[in-house]
């Protein structure tokens, strides 16, 4: 089959010296790498990162673009009233048919509107009705509604009453690296499920009549911390984050929630938190965990950012010689800076925290002795609806770019030796080798399975050929260590790189109107290759049996959140040029 795409961008070769072993073979980096905060010239050039970074968070999380929110509906199952304060204990549908459970806390004899603080959990055995010296998110809650407060604290999937998935889904069984499962091609993953939670714990504060939508914050400990400041990232309403010991250079997050395909390619904790400057932020960590080098790393690494916007004031850091916490000296200090950017309290120390008296979990549940709602979904359902809601309905070579975690390089060094072609993407360190076979008429890009070697017998009689051996095929395959279960959340897998190096070479070339060729299971990488280039390209890959199913990908093109993109129907649109119409004689992807 053949298409052709506009040429909107030419490449020009830059000869240099290309690197001597493949940085994406020899680097692959996991949850416990010791990451190096970047240095950024000036505001510009930070503001353009990130960009790219909220971009790629929205798109690890399955809500790039965003979806059309349904209608929130909550059911208050409880209200227990004390003087001073009230908790209710709920459930809020998120999505039709999918409800997380929660407790808000209102003020009593006050007078509103309150401001309004998300309390995301961390992965302690009671999660948000946790309540023990070294973390209590009831006490938290408490006094937060006695200072003048609207708090709401709701559950991770799979904990208390939000229990229509398990917590643990989606990832491959530990010691499977990193092929992935169905759920991976689509997005549904416990961050990205409780990334869309989170938003919509932002959107039912902000629906109350009580509280100020305009003085929203956020603040967790441990996994609730990562998840703060996911959501302070990607969401300018929360104003004020208190991330609580998690922002570390040398620990991701070590759980199923804390880690997404695609996340943190080329990124870490440090600068996907800096993306909440410069609106108000304290760091709270510990000298009993990963953050214990804060003060002397990763808290002035989070300055210079401040810096940039000329905000140093609105970053504050508190560090306490305790275990991994979220306790009364750290509540006490996020009290003061809470009450000091949404009360406008005077900034005179920590707030004391009264002795507080916490119900009994019983009484703090929603569905203790009761059955979930009526039209609650199982499991099954609950990914078939996820998937109706994040459906796309016109196709995006930018899309497909950002679930490949590929690009159009701007930037292609090529060593020439004879016949042989190395490119490289100097910011990157990658090699793509390539054997030139001289010729006339219009040139031919030949992408096989097996290598350069193999294609040199499909180079059609005295045309220029350029063969490519692309990520880890050929015969000289080394391979990566890819054991590491959140390896994806890191790096990019075989297939995706592969699409990278056909790019690579296409930008390289700068030829409109080249000819690429793949065969076999090249054909569906150069499939999408061509139709993700911004260039024009005449292709010829047959697809065979690949239809674009589940099975397919997982089989053949192992790419996660690639069915979020829109999958093969996608592709085949944009090489069409037809948003709504497939190739005459081409299978439609199954779903």
């Amino acid at each position: 089959m053949k298409f052709i795409l506009l040429l909107l961008l030419l490449v020009f070769p830059i000869f240099a010296q290309a690197p001597a072993r493949d940085r994406r073979i020899t680097y692959t980096p996991n949850t416990d790498t010791h990451y190096t905060m970047p240095v950024y010239k000036d505001l510009a050039e930070w503001q353009q990162r990130s960009a790219q970074i909220r971009e790629q968070i929205l798109t690890a999380s399955g809500l790039n673009p965003m979806p059309q929110k349904p209608p929130l509906r909550h059911l208050v199952y409880k209200t227990i009233e004390h003087d001073d304060y009230t908790i209710e204990s709920i459930l809020l549908e998120t999505m039709p048919g999918y409800f997380v459970g929660g407790n808000l806390y209102r003020p009593v004899g006050k007078t509103g509107p309150f401001p309004g603080v998300a309390l995301p959990h961390g992965h302690f055995n009671n999660g948000r009705i946790e309540n023990q010296v070294n973390v209590s998110t009831p006490a938290l809650g408490i006094n937060l509604a006695r200072l003048g407060f609207v708090a709401f604290a709701w559950d991770m999937a799979g904990y208390n009453d939000t229990m229509q998935t398990p917590h643990d889904f989606s990832w491959p069984p530990k010691g499977q690296g990193a092929r992935g499962t169905r759920e991976l091609l689509w997005s549904f993953t416990p961050l990205a499920l409780q990334g869309w939670n989170a938003i919509r714990a932002v959107d039912f504060l902000m629906s109350l009549p009580d509280v100020d939508p305009n003085r929203i914050a956020a603040t967790g400990p441990s996994g609730g911390g990562t998840q703060t400041f996911l959501l302070a990232a990607v969401d300018p309403r929360i104003k004020v984050a208190v991330p609580v010991n998690m922002i570390s250079a040398s620990m991701q997050g070590g759980a199923e929630c804390e880690s997404a395909p695609n996340l943190r390619f080329e990124t870490f904790n440090v600068e996907i938190a800096a993306l909440i400057a410069p609106r108000p932020m304290l760091m709270i960590s510990a000298s009993g965990d990963w953050t214990k080098n804060t003060p002397r790393e990763e808290y002035p690494a989070m300055s210079t950012i401040y810096e940039l916007f000329g905000k140093s004031s609105n970053l504050e850091m508190a560090h306490f010689d305790a275990p991994h916490n979220y306790n009364k000296a750290s509540r006490e200090t996020a009290y003061r800076f809470l009450a000091k950017y949404l009360l406008g309290r005077p900034d005179n120390g920590p707030i004391p925290e009264p002795p507080t008296q916490v119900e009994s979990s019983s009484e703090m549940l929603a569905l203790k002795g009761r059955g979930m709602p009526e039209g609650a979904l199982h499991y099954d359902q609950v990914f078939a609806r996820w998937r109706e809601m994040l459906a796309e309905e016109k196709p995006s070579r930018t899309r497909l770019l950002q679930a490949m975690g590929a690009e159009w390089p701007s930037d292609v060094v090529a060593e020439i030796d004879g016949e042989r072609i190395t490119l490289t993407r100097p910011k990157t360190g990658d090699r793509v080798n390539i054997v030139h076979v001289s010729g006339a008429g219009p040139a031919i890009v030949i992408v096989h399975p097996d290598g350069a070697d193999a294609a040199k017998s499909l180079v059609p009689a005295e045309r220029e050929a350029y063969l490519v051996t692309a990520f880890e095929t050929g015969k000289a395959v080394e391979p990566r260590n890819t054991s590491d279960r959140y390896f994806v959340g890191f790096n990019r897998t075989d297939d995706a790189n592969r699409v990278q190096d056909i790019l690579t070479t296409l930008a390289w070339l700068k030829r409109p109107g080249v000819e690429l060729k793949g065969v076999g299971k090249a054909a569906i990488w150069c499939t999408f290759a061509a139709a993700s280039a911004p260039a024009e390209v005449t292709l010829d890959a047959p697809l065979g049996a690949f239809a674009g199913s589940d099975e397919d990908f997982l089989r053949d093109f192992y790419v996660p959140n690639i069915q979020r993109a829109g999958g093969l129907a996608a592709a085949l649109a944009i090489l069409r040029g037809n948003d709504s119409k497939l190739p005459t004689g081409q299978p439609a992807a199954q779903q």
